[in-house]
């Protein structure tokens, strides 16, 4: 399964222990991770700025993501769905542009919309959830 993992899932699974973590070691071990340029840029921008996360480490972090997943280029547009944050528009874009199966966030504007198209969106309970009934 192609699994579209949304930035705020990214920094929770390098920043703490526990169910992103978890999600993130899953879907590397038994699906396809997908991730985006759109999602690197912002990943790499949260670990400097909210984390102060070194410039070594944080490198470390995205050239693991680079070896990992396959990367989407950012689409020529975002996605015109209309949510609140035009940033959403570039990750749902991402993630459709990736055919991924599932996107995976703790965004709750993009909660809310529950999927796009034939796409389910999770948080990462949701997921997991979701896995345990495949």
């Amino acid at each position: 399964m192609k699994v579209f993992l949304d930035t705020n899932v990214l920094v929770s699974a390098f920043t703490t222990r526990g169910l992103c973590a978890d999600v993130l070691r899953l879907v590397l071990a038994e699906h396809e991770l997908l991730s985006g340029e759109v999602i690197l840029e912002e990943l790499q921008q949260v670990l400097v700025e909210r984390f102060h996360i070194s410039r070594p480490v944080h490198q470390g972090i995205i050239e693991l993501l680079r070896s990992q997943a396959v990367i989407i280029p950012k689409p020529e547009s975002p996605a015109a769905i209309g949510v609140r944050d035009p940033d959403d528009e570039w990750v749902i874009a991402s993630a459709v542009r990736g055919k991924a199966n599932v996107l995976v966030t703790g965004d709750k504007d993009m909660l809310v919309l529950k999927r796009i198209g034939s796409m389910p969106i999770h948080d990462p309970r949701g997921f997991w959830e979701y896995l345990k009934k495949m």
